[in-house]
């Protein structure tokens, strides 16, 4: 997606303000240094904080957050034509979180490079992502895979289902 000069300036701005945000986050007891807004044009619709220890919610990263407050704002579970603006790179869960919203611009400052040097080592899951699951850190097993289809044939035959 190419910007325009002024969106560009736009955007700067935008990541200035979230980097802002991230430094405050930390003086909060239980607060990690990240933040993330979720923008449409130049319009700032939600913002998040990295709240992981605060709620004892491991997926209560900002950029999540953020998300989630932005779709019970805009009412939709899709944000087309949004971006997110993070302080840093987004960590593989908070990555797919942006694709399931239909995010269409991930902004960040900070790379995972950095994270990583902060004692933030999300390199761990991208390194478990590719591997068979008999070689994951975690244990896989599927059962009653005769199961499987029961949920998503009844899904499929309905009339009423929002797509997603």
């Amino acid at each position: 997606m190419g910007y325009g000069f002024s969106m560009s300036k736009v955007l700067q701005s935008q990541v200035r303000r979230v980097m802002i945000l991230a430094q405050a986050n930390i003086e909060k007891k239980g607060h990690g240094p990240f933040a993330a807004f979720i923008a449409r044009g130049s319009e700032v619709i939600a913002k998040g904080t990295n709240r992981v220890v605060a709620t004892c919610d491991p997926t209560a990263h900002a950029e999540v957050v953020a998300i989630r407050a932005a779709a019970r704002k805009l009412g939709t579970h899709e944000l087309h034509g949004c971006t997110l603006i993070s302080s840093c790179e987004p960590c593989p869960m908070c990555l797919a979180a942006a694709y399931w919203a239909r995010i269409e611009h991930i902004v960040f400052c900070a790379s995972r490079a950095d994270a990583c040097a902060a004692g933030f080592d999300d390199d761990f899951i991208y390194q478990q992502m590719p591997l068979p699951f008999s070689e994951r850190s975690i244990a896989f097993t599927r059962l009653l895979p005769e199961l499987a289809q029961l949920p998503f044939r009844a899904w499929l035959d309905r009339s009423d289902k929002v797509p997603y």
